[in-house]
């Protein structure tokens, strides 16, 4: 057997569609993306109804709402960073990322209450818990919350507004 004789096993390897190669290969002309429109031009994302309401929202009984905008915070608690890290250092996403405790440097993520603090920290985080911020004061360490939660109500009329 040398290596010129060898051959993929038969039905391993599919060869890909290759679309717009005229009328005879089935998918000419249009290239299986219809007549006229937005799918034909451009992109849509999945579930875009044409600005209808979806069906996700339409019925959220059945399968309910997921918001595609929402970001998830990974959460590190207090007391693995009592452990993980001496007095006095410096914890920021950097470090938690070498330590494999949070998945990427630019992944977000929070640090929450759980455990005590046993010595002072300096800690720098997107969002950081309020009993998080009170526990790292008392143990004499810092923080520096970059990207605060942001409370103010959007896109819609204050409901507690005095009325003249």
């Amino acid at each position: 057997m040398d290596q010129h004789t060898l051959r993929q096993s038969a039905g391993a390897k599919r060869n890909s569609k290759r679309v717009g190669r005229g009328p005879g290969s089935g998918t000419g002309t249009s290239a299986g993306r219809g007549r006229k429109g937005q799918g034909k031009r451009g992109s849509v994302r999945t579930g875009f109804e044409g600005g209808q309401i979806p069906l996700v929202r339409r019925v959220p009984h059945l399968r309910g709402f997921k918001n595609f905008m929402r970001v998830e915070y990974q959460a590190v608690n207090l007391d693995t960073l009592t452990e993980r890290f001496p007095a006095g250092s410096t914890i920021d996403a950097a470090a938690l990322a070498a330590l494999r405790l949070i998945d990427d440097v630019k992944s977000p993520y929070k640090i929450l209450s759980r455990g005590a603090v046993g010595h002072a920290l300096k800690v720098t985080a997107p969002r950081i818990s309020a009993t998080a911020k009170e526990a790292i004061t008392a143990a004499g360490g810092s923080f520096e919350e970059t990207a605060p939660a942001d409370r103010t109500p959007r896109n819609r009329v204050h409901r507690r507004k005095a009325t003249v």
